[in-house]
């Protein structure tokens, strides 16, 4: 099958990726209702049509994270993209380099910063998860500022993990070793198991050095995990806002009155997410908390939205809605499991192209024309 659109890459993924990985990118929370809804309340939204417009140039180029990229989106924090190919990371910010498009490195990767900083000049951002231990929070910032990224984005929804029973039942982060029974299931992945073997044996690198973490991706990521700090307040957001001299976005906000005390804080922006649906599930869908987070922080104050996107068509809604750009999640992982760095690379030309003819079709020649006539032309069905 030749893929054409990200469902196709999703179904590829599926064929390739053992299922303790799958399910990992795939699934949310209990009953998946707010995963869900991330897809429903998109389809829930009509974009504009309107026909006989002189044709113009077309530019998908906008201002987002206080810079100009060529496109509406950019590549957002994955874990473990070093377990669905092998050398995962670095083959996506391979594909976001050549597509000028910023990547966000997760805390739970496999390639460490300085790792992706030796392959690639691009653009590069950084999510940190806050531990209980400081020291090697401040471990990591000093490497994010070694390897020159401008933007960190601090994940906030994520103090309490929710049940996502997909993952229970398959054992991820319980097994923190290859057992004989998860081995014979990663075998049944002939080609995905060579790809990933001739890389090496998968690791956390950014704790390898700490031998409390334990060893290799499975148990190091149960110990990162345990050590996520339940007790992350605004206190500590203020803390980062003074340690932290780049940009500094909170991702993980649904509540307008958290949106405004981001801005007030002194936060350069925020990602409108609820983890994919993969925390409180029954949360609100982001594209539906988007119009009143943005009439509450103003015009100016950057909105970026994850969740649910799968369709060219769902970026321009959230950006026809209030958003200033889009991170992809589970799109592109999708893509990198089926087809390594070229599957990374088609999901971002298709999108593009979905972009390119939606716009065309509704009239409009830019994504700032797109902004400029926001909600006129993103409505309810």
């Amino acid at each position: 099958m030749t893929p054409v659109n990200v469902h196709d890459f999703r179904d590829l993924a599926r064929r390739r990726l053992p299922k303790i990985f799958f399910d990992y990118i795939d699934g949310g929370s209990f009953d998946e209702l707010t995963m869900r809804a991330n897809r429903a309340d998109f389809a829930a939204l009509e974009l504009r049509q309107n026909v006989l417009v002189e044709p113009r140039p077309q530019d998908l180029s906008t201002d987002f994270l206080g810079a100009r990229h060529p496109l509406p989106f950019m590549l957002g924090p994955v874990g473990f993209l070093g377990l669905y190919a092998g050398k995962g990371e670095e083959k996506a910010v391979h594909a976001a380099r050549a597509a000028g498009i910023p990547f966000c490195l997760s805390t739970f990767s496999i390639a460490s910063l300085a790792d992706l900083r030796a392959v690639t000049d691009g653009v590069l951002h950084f999510q940190l998860y806050v531990l209980d231990d400081r020291s090697l929070c401040e471990e990591f910032l000093q490497a994010a500022e070694h390897a020159g990224v401008d933007t960190l984005f601090v994940t906030v929804d994520t103090a309490i993990t929710g049940i996502r029973e997909r993952d229970v039942r398959n054992g991820f982060r319980s097994l923190t070793r290859l057992t004989p029974g998860l081995l014979a299931r990663l075998a049944m992945k002939p080609r995905w198991l060579a790809d990933v073997a001739l890389a090496g044996m998968p690791s956390v690198r950014a704790v390898g050095h700490r031998p409390e973490f334990g060893r290799g991706a499975l148990e190091q990521a149960a110990n990162l995990s345990r050590r996520i700090d339940k007790t992350l307040s605004w206190t500590d957001i203020a803390w980062l806002r003074e340690r932290w001299t780049g940009k500094l976005v909170v991702k993980g906000v649904l509540a307008a009155e958290d949106a405004v005390r981001a801005r007030d804080i002194g936060c350069d922006g925020v990602v409108i997410s609820n983890h994919g649906g993969r925390q409180l599930d029954g949360a609100s869908s982001t594209i539906r908390a988007l119009p009143a987070i943005r009439a509450a922080v103003g015009p100016d104050f950057c909105l970026m939205l994850d969740g649910g996107i799968r369709r060219g068509s769902d970026i321009i809604k959230a950006i026809g809605l209030g958003a200033d750009g889009v991170m992809l999640g589970r799109a592109y992982a999708y893509g990198l499991s089926a087809a390594g760095q070229q599957g990374v690379t088609d999901v971002i030309g298709i999108l593009a192209r979905e972009i390119s003819i939606s716009l065309a079709l509704m009239g409009i020649a830019s994504i700032d024309e797109l902004k400029d006539h926001g909600a006129e032309v993103v409505r309810p069905r």
